[in-house]
């Protein structure tokens, strides 16, 4: 059995304000875009990684960051770093952390791990062995135990073991990034806003000229775009963060940043924003969502089928859009008559305009007779998707 090493008491608690190591995770093929806006928010030693971007700073960095990033899934603060090569040693390096500064007494926890290519290859059994650690400290310390609560805790904690090392995180987000408060209506299989803030920024799209989506769906696309064009950042509609409920958290650092980052917002009354779906209640949710966003009167929804859109000659704007790609049964000649006839809409009088069309069905997207000059790949959940972009 390992040996624990004792903790030395005459430590001073380590601060949250001190600057560590983060790093912000997201969809994959997203990576770029993520450190373009790390890089933008001026946070320190940005480094694009596999499924994410790595940084450092302090919690203010932390809460900037889970306000402004558009692409973020989550933000994970490092707590600690350490050799794992048995249950033990597991335990000790966790015992060891001092968690008073993200757990209160009386707090709940949930501790969610990975494992590759270690003697511990077991996640359940790590996150047991990492939780009952967490609760041993915090109860010696502070003489109470935390509680485990799986759907809405506290505290989440990321167990992750790679050859044996053990790195534990902190998340500073709670629930993912997407969720940023303005969705009212879900439709049917929605983007998710992180993924339609990447769709927007991949697209080349400037923020000045005029935007069109015929298949408009929920409004999530048109949203985004609206948010982005007015400087709004995406989680000013969030009702809270996970680091809100740290001890350490600095309310108000924390009302300041809010606050100025709504003097940011600026209107954009000459851009054009328009939707259009053959669905009266798809139609019906963007307008629900745009309101909830407050954004209702920065975009116009009009009803029918996208193959039938009049593209207004000489503005020479963007059509970003995500035409359905079901793949239930009876559905595949139907759409593929619809990209055939949008494709032909397109080549015919969309003359002079930017086009990025997200798709995960390759064989749809060669109906619609367009040459693209570049394809991203990137992941819609499971399901591996391209962003194809042309200039029509």
């Amino acid at each position: 059995m390992t040996p624990r090493p004792e903790r030395d008491r005459s430590d001073p608690p380590r601060s949250a304000r001190a600057r560590a190591p983060h790093f912000a995770t997201c969809a994959p093929g997203l990576e770029p875009v993520l450190h373009e806006e790390a890089r933008a928010l001026r946070l320190a030693r940005v480094e694009r990684q596999v499924g994410g971007v790595y940084f450092e700073g302090d919690a203010v960095d932390a809460m900037r960051a889970n306000l402004e990033l558009r692409t973020a899934v989550r933000v994970l603060r490092r707590v600690a770093r350490f050799g794992a090569r048995d249950a033990d040693e597991l335990y000790a390096g966790a015992e060891q952390v001092d968690w008073s500064a993200w757990l209160a007494p009386g707090g709940s926890l949930r501790v969610s791990a990975q494992c590759r290519d270690s003697e511990l290859d077991h996640s359940l059994f790590v996150e047991q062995r990492v939780k009952d650690a967490i609760c041993d400290s915090v109860r010696e310390l502070r003489g109470a135990r935390p509680s485990v609560n799986k759907d809405d805790p506290d505290l989440r904690v990321h167990a992750h073991l790679f050859r044996d090392r053990c790195t534990l995180s902190v998340d500073t987000s709670g629930e993912s990034l997407h969720k940023r408060g303005w969705r009212r209506f879900q439709g049917r299989a929605p983007l998710a806003e992180t993924l339609a803030a990447g769709i927007l920024a991949l697209s080349g799209w400037d923020r000045r000229s005029p935007l069109v989506d015929p298949f408009c769906g929920s409004g999530t696309l048109l949203v985004e775009a609206a948010l982005l064009a007015a400087g709004a950042a995406p989680g000013l509609a969030r009702e809270r963060f996970a680091f809100e409920a740290f001890p350490s958290h600095d309310a108000t650092r924390w009302q300041a940043l809010r606050r100025a980052a709504r003097e940011r917002v600026r209107p954009t009354p000459r851009l054009r924003l328009v939707g259009r779906d053959l669905d009266p209640e798809a139609l019906a949710g963007a307008r629900e969502n745009l309101a909830s966003a407050g954004c209702e009167g920065a975009v116009e929804l009009e009803p029918g089928a996208a193959q039938e859109f009049q593209p207004k000659r000489g503005w020479n704007g963007w059509i970003i859009t995500n035409p359905p790609y079901g793949e239930r049964v009876g559905e595949a000649s139907e759409l593929a008559a619809v990209h055939r006839a949008f494709g032909e809409r397109l080549r015919s009088e969309a003359e002079g305009y930017g086009l990025a069309l997200f798709s995960g069905n390759a064989e749809l997207v060669a109906e619609l007779g367009v040459e693209f000059e570049r394809r991203v790949a990137l992941a819609n959940g499971a399901l591996a998707c391209e962003l194809c972009c042309a200039r029509l």
